[in-house]
């Protein structure tokens, strides 16, 4: 199936144990369960995709909550192989972080697990599996789980944006290419059909002038999304929902996967025109969101003021323990001849057969000691220097961070950074959460050939 839907216009190229303060309250449990379900995916005149989900939705359910409050929710698998949930992005305590034999086991086909935690931060989050996470994402096991603030912003209205692709074959059904040799060494299981919340492009009616909040989310297991507005004044006010001090006025974003940003837009668009968010992709830019400019027009409105922040610790780079890690491997740069898998040295030809293409530190797959051991309260910098031909997007559980730029200025606090071929990007982290940690590529592909570590605080 190729990408058919209209292209963009515009002239657009195509190119814890954690301090915080009382609960306010308690969330009713929430039952979330993976099951399969079919959904009209592509256009009207294929069949419905088999797919699976949360509660029957694509995307999941999105959970709505407040900052505060303490989160409880029931997983029941009705898949027929193990699954988990984990809470992307959310600071929680360890063992309910859902990562299968590192924080529970894996929840069995007709079993179900408890999880509860806090809710320490505001910002736009997501929830999906960490079991076989390359086939149960990109099957449809995704949702997005928002943390309201004690006050909101003063905004006209809100949308959430699901940003994914998925691979279909000509019948419309995912295509069974999981695990192909040629993803796992590459740039990772890449759709051929693109979907804003499970839609080739969303349509509608604004304002003219009116100020909007928008959610916008990365899904897919491989796909960087490059997103450009028209019609649109947009500023960057969260990423990976921590809110910068300012809000950063901008004309395009880059959304890795699992990376989430906060925008607020003015509709900028007249009456009777249109205001657009487009994708651009190898073939074309597409538009993904449209919506039809209302009047009367809106006056023009000051700059949004920037969200309130969450509580994040003080990191002083001076003082830091240093950690670097080396990203190798994968096709075009290759294997060296020897790495290290399963604790011992094994021939390149070896790894190749056991499906692993990718290295940390010259090794692959989950080791048994962690890429470093911190003491709860250390200051830690990691400096990643990618050796390979292909971007990563690097995500830490468990704790954000902060990059360090040339001129030693730290960026905004993310929780996925996209290191793109032969570059060095360094963070820098106060281990302030205790427990043992994934850290790894989220394209979920290379996380499964090679490319995880971990990280554990004591």
């Amino acid at each position: 199936m190729q990408l058919t839907r209209r292209a963009f216009l515009g002239g657009a190229a195509a190119a814890p144990v954690l301090a915080r303060a009382p609960l306010a309250s308690e969330t009713p449990a929430q039952v979330l369960r993976a099951a399969p379900v079919s959904v009209q995916l592509a256009p009207s005149d294929f069949p419905k995709t088999d797919l699976w989900a949360f509660n029957g939705t694509v995307p999941g359910e999105t959970l709505r909550l407040r900052q505060g409050e303490m989160f409880r929710a029931r997983l029941e698998n009705g898949l027929e192989q193990e699954t988990t949930i984990h809470w992307h992005g959310q600071r929680l305590p360890n063992a309910m972080d859902g990562v299968p034999y590192m924080t529970q086991a894996g929840v069995l086909p007709g079993e179900s697990f408890d999880y509860a935690f806090p809710l320490r931060d505001a910002g736009t989050f997501w929830y999906h599996p960490h079991a076989n996470s390359l086939e149960q994402i990109s099957r449809g096991l995704a949702g997005v789980m928002i943390v309201e603030e004690p006050q909101g912003p003063d905004v006209d209205g809100e949308e959430v944006l699901v940003f994914d692709d998925w691979r279909l074959d000509e019948g419309a059904q995912i295509h069974h290419s999981f695990g192909n040799r040629h993803d796992m060494s590459h740039d990772g299981r890449l759709g051929n059909y693109i979907t804003v919340n499970a839609r080739p492009e969303l349509t509608g009616e604004q304002v003219s002038g009116a100020r909007l909040r928008l959610r916008l989310v990365n899904t897919a297991t491989a796909r960087i999304f490059r997103l450009r507005f028209q019609g649109l004044r947009a500023w960057e006010a969260a990423l990976d929902a921590m809110p910068l001090e300012t809000p950063a006025e901008t004309t395009e974003l880059v959304l890795a996967p699992a990376q989430r940003a906060d925008l607020f837009v003015d509709i900028t668009a007249a009456p009777g025109e249109e205001a657009m968010i487009a994708s651009v992709e190898r073939d074309g830019t597409y538009a993904m969101v449209t919506w039809t400019a209302s009047g009367p027009a809106q006056a023009p409105r000051p700059a949004p003021a920037p969200l309130p922040p969450n509580d994040m610790p003080v990191v002083s780079p001076d003082t830091a323990r240093r950690q670097p890690l080396t990203l190798e491997g994968g096709a075009m740069r290759g294997l060296p001849e020897q790495a290290v898998w399963k604790g011992e040295k094994q021939a390149a030809r070896t790894l190749i057969e056991g499906g692993q293409f990718w290295l940390f530190n010259g090794v692959a797959g989950m080791p048994d000691a962690p890429l470093l051991d911190a003491s709860l309260g250390e200051t830690i910098r990691i400096p990643i220097t990618n050796r390979t031909a292909f971007p990563h997007a690097m995500h830490l559980h468990g704790m954000h961070f902060r990059e360090i730029a040339a001129d030693g200025a730290l960026g905004p606090w993310r929780d996925t950074l996209l290191v793109a071929a032969d570059e060095t990007r360094e963070i820098v982290f106060v281990a302030d959460n205790p427990g043992d940690w994934m850290f790894h590529c989220h394209m979920a592909a290379h996380q499964m050939s090679g490319m995880m570590n971990w990280i554990r605080v004591t």
